[in-house]
């Protein structure tokens, strides 16, 4: 018997993975945190925040922008960036789903697997 499961998450997968594969990194998740506190901040402003440069901030904010959860705004000679919660919606009903399907099945205490 094969215990590993294909979850169908229907035609948002590729979304969801993005988002899911996005937020795997700890930077990425503090630049998505000062981004939802300040309301939008330059690559400069947020670089200034964190304890990496000002390039790898613009690399971190491409990933966040290419799985839907940044934008970024040109403003002069400045690209101004702001979260998009819809993606990150997306990915939170997925969990929640997931999660559901979770609480629904039996209990599965530590004598079910030995015989």
């Amino acid at each position: 018997m094969n215990d590993t499961a294909t979850v169908d998450r229907g035609p948002g997968d590729a979304a969801v993975d993005g988002v899911l594969g996005a937020l795997a990194d700890p930077t990425r998740r503090r630049l998505l945190d000062l981004l939802a506190a300040q309301g939008e901040a330059t690559a400069t402003t947020l670089a200034g925040r964190l304890p990496v440069s000002r390039q790898a901030v613009v690399k971190h904010l491409a990933v966040l922008d290419a799985a839907g959860l940044v934008a970024g705004q040109r403003a002069g000679r400045e690209v101004r960036y702001t979260v998009r919660p819809a993606a990150l919606d997306s990915a939170a009903r997925w969990l929640a789903g997931l999660a559901a399907d979770w609480n629904r099945r039996p209990a599965r205490g530590p004598a079910a697997g030995s015989r």
